[in-house]
């Protein structure tokens, strides 16, 4: 006698509110009531990010395989010449944390913000750890993005993230930058519950060891915040060479006045509209530098592919 057939489970879209390798969990409704639900990928697949929205199937009441991906806005990624390090999906802004100590890195500052620029999302920089006595010079440090349009607050997270919480209402952002710069007490003075929910993922992950390495989401007023694990460095090979300058605000006025139409903005390229900004002092040299250096990155990244 043939067994009766088992009825293929429906269909179901859910949020990607934690992401570890192949390991998700996912979250049934958007108002973050339902139980977390432990997902895996088929094959190898881990294209996914936190704040994805994906189609799958249970295999358990807290259990199920991602099948698909719902369109996306946006995705914040990092790539090198071998892999992609996916940040967070369908985002609205990206808030990049720096402090006074330890002494953050205005290129990966930049990388991040050429990241954001790439995918529309609007960028945001926090000063944490303003209590430090090296608040003056970081703030200085932070100038030249200042000029270029974005907005720069500060804050000590321990004591208040009101200037900071006000600007999250009704957003889906996410959190990147370095290690050490604070992000881990600015989510828990936004979102109190962090450490227990941060709790619940892990178990659903089953997998405690990961609490520090995984990408994960929390509501928050009225929308959510992607808090992501710390980084050292940001790789651009996803970006294109040809487009790179548009991904300067600063530059932008600049752009199509240089005497080449290929232009480079190199310091060497003659009639270079953005190297006579930089020398007039309209455009931080610092920044031109890193634009620069980016620039060649990508070209030898091209020629590596």
């Amino acid at each position: 006698m043939t067994p009766p057939k088992h009825p293929t489970p429906p269909l179901e879209s859910g949020l990607v509110v934690a992401a570890h390798g192949r390991h998700f969990c996912l979250q049934e409704t958007p108002n973050f009531t339902a139980p977390l639900i432990h997902a895996l990928t088929r094959g190898k697949r881990n294209d996914y990010a936190c704040g994805d929205r994906v189609a799958f199937r249970r295999i358990a009441a807290d259990e199920a395989v991602i099948e698909g991906l719902e369109p996306r806005t946006t995705l914040l990624y990092r790539a090198d010449t071998v892999r992609e390090k996916l940040i967070a999906a369908n985002v609205d802004l990206t808030v990049i944390v720096t402090a006074p100590q330890p002494r953050f890195s205005p290129e990966v500052l930049t990388r991040c913000l050429v990241a954001a620029e790439s995918q529309g999302i609007d960028a945001l920089i926090v000063l944490n750890k303003w209590d430090l006595p090296e608040r003056d010079d970081a703030l200085a440090r932070l100038m030249p993005f200042a000029r270029a349009g974005y907005p720069v607050i500060t804050l000590t997270a321990h004591e208040s993230v009101a200037p900071l919480a006000e600007r999250l209402t009704a957003r889906h952002s996410v959190l990147v930058g370095q290690s050490g710069m604070g992000k881990s007490t600015i989510v828990n003075a936004l979102v109190p519950e962090a450490q227990a929910r941060t709790g619940a993922i892990s178990r659903a992950l089953n997998s405690g060891r990961h609490t520090t390495t995984f990408t994960r989401l929390y509501p928050l007023r009225d929308g959510w915040i992607i808090d992501s694990p710390g980084l050292q460095r940001f790789g651009l090979a996803h970006v294109a060479e040809t487009a790179l300058a548009t991904y300067f605000p600063e530059f932008r006025p600049f752009l199509g006045q240089c005497r080449f139409r290929d232009c480079t903005h190199d310091e060497k390229t003659p009639g270079c509209a953005i190297a006579a900004a930089v020398a007039d002092g309209a455009i931080a040299a610092e920044r031109w530098q890193h634009y620069r250096t980016i620039r060649l990155e990508l070209r030898a990244v091209r020629k590596w592919r």
